[in-house]
């Protein structure tokens, strides 16, 4: 990509980077190391930098970076329709719908195969109601729902996570428009990895005002369960739908429609309005664009 140039200015509109979130990396981690290099790449301290919707940890794909006044169409990029590409494992549950916790419970799964998936999904065609995870950033009472989820992790009571989900958590309207099966595996080999991107749990270094120092990525503070050598059946599906639809919620929808329970092993953004995942750049060659 060529560099920016060091005038803001020269951007009227602002600037929209859409970049490929890291695996184990927060949407919010992503943005502090990039608003510290456009801070510094156009000698303003002052600078917006935000993003227009958020990613789960455990996802990658397509994270829209606002810089400038750009920060000013975000709600506008935020509304616009969404594509994943989600991968779900059948007959085990974890409270967070995702590989951040240990499964919880399990359940019969020998009866799902490809066309009983292919037929479930016809049932989500449309709008539609849906519950948030509890394990999400929705406020409860003022409070963050995931704050009350973890207390409730840490207590063990994880039998109450899904129960209070439906209590306390509004329903949300949302519309799904595509479903489509592209993959389906009855005993699938794995290791328990996002197939989307390696894990980046490695040191790093990093290099600023003459002084190198090791700095350990954002991924290090994020768990990922192995649930793969459980031999659960997987299915890979991708979703287009409207903004605020929670994939993980749909994993969890999807098993017990199949008289089941289900969890997701791993998820990727491939849409995000008009931006594509082929449209993406790497989180480095973005910081590289604002260092040069």
């Amino acid at each position: 990509m060529t560099p920016f140039t060091r005038d803001i200015a020269d951007y009227p509109g602002g600037i929209v980077l859409p970049v490929d979130k890291p695996f184990r990396w927060t949407s919010a981690d992503v943005i502090r190391k990039l608003k510290y290099a456009a801070i510094r790449h156009f000698g303003k301290k002052n600078l917006k930098v935000g993003h227009a919707g958020t990613l789960d940890p455990l996802a990658t794909g397509v994270l829209l970076v606002c810089i400038g006044d750009a920060c000013k169409r975000a709600q506008q990029l935020q509304d616009s329709p969404k594509e994943y590409i989600a991968r779900i494992r059948f007959g085990a549950t974890t409270p967070s719908y995702d590989l951040e916790k240990e499964v919880d419970r399990t359940f019969p799964y020998e009866h799902i195969t490809a066309d009983a998936v292919a037929a479930a999904l016809k049932g989500f065609i449309g709008v539609q109601e849906q519950v948030a995870p509890l394990f999400s950033a929705k406020s409860v009472d003022g409070v963050r729902a995931y704050e009350l989820a973890r207390r409730l992790y840490r207590r063990g009571e994880t039998a109450q996570i899904d129960e209070l989900s439906l209590q306390m958590l509004q329903r949300n309207t949302i519309e799904i428009t595509e479903l489509e099966l592209l993959s389906f595996l009855a005993k699938p080999a794995g290791d328990g990895q996002n197939f989307f991107a390696p894990p980046c749990g490695v040191e790093k270094v990093l290099v600023h005002d003459g002084k190198t120092e090791p700095v350990r990525t954002a991924s290090s503070r994020i768990n990922v369960a192995d649930t793969s050598h459980l031999g659960l059946p997987e299915a890979t599906i991708r979703i287009a739908c409207s903004k605020g639809t929670y994939i993980r919620a749909f994993a969890r929808d999807l098993g017990e429609a199949l008289s089941s329970g289900a969890h997701l092993s791993a998820l990727q953004r491939s849409r995000s309005g008009s931006y594509r995942i082929d449209d993406c750049l790497s989180l480095d060659e973005a910081l590289s664009a604002l260092q040069a």
